[in-house]
């Protein structure tokens, strides 16, 4: 799946459990740390693998569940003395649906292969295609199937029901930018 698939999916599904949890939308910092888990094994995976070749392939590490069940109790526990366990919750909703937002569709006919990535390092990955870096897996990729189509739309599903919600967190960049730029003169 594609950066703004897996925004997309982590971002409805905290919409989702924000309202049912505690009655309101998201709050702003607790989807930055959405935004960056959902980005998050791909952030580590696709460089070691593809610029820097010290991962066999570009869903390993950061994508197994072996890693996720050492990194969600880290991340309750970090968040638990900052005492911002939202935070970290929304960090962890982002990179599980990731995980699971990765599992091909082929998985609903009962074809498990390419689910290999979960169970890494235990279970061998499928060769890859080499890829020259990440901008070389965004130029050459060309083809817009159905999968691709569904990302998109999801995505667009995903600004409407952002903007729904009163359009959290923007109020908190508008600020930022504000306090950056009023530092700088």
């Amino acid at each position: 799946m594609w950066p703004w698939g897996h925004l997309a999916v982590a971002y409805l599904l905290y919409t989702a459990y924000t309202h049912t949890q505690f009655d309101r939308s998201p709050r702003g910092l607790p989807l930055l740390a959405l935004a960056i888990g959902s980005q998050f094994p791909d952030l580590i995976d696709k460089p070691l693998a593809w610029s820097v070749d010290v991962l066999p392939g570009g869903r390993t590490l950061g994508h197994s569940l072996l890693v996720a069940a050492l990194l969600i109790p880290a991340v309750l526990l970090v968040a638990d003395r900052l005492d911002r366990r939202d935070v970290g919750i929304a960090f962890l909703i982002g990179h599980v649906s990731h995980l699971v937002a990765d599992i091909p569709p082929s998985v609903l006919r009962g074809d498990l292969s390419g689910t290999e990535y979960l169970l890494w390092p235990v279970v061998e990955q499928p060769p890859e295609d080499p890829v020259d870096g990440l901008f070389d897996a965004i130029l050459n990729y060309y083809a817009l199937g159905p999968y691709e189509w569904v990302q998109f739309g999801l995505f667009a599903a995903a600004i409407l029901v952002w903007y729904r919600d009163g359009a959290p967190g923007l109020a908190t960049v508008r600020t930022s930018i504000r306090r950056r730029v009023g530092s700088d003169s």
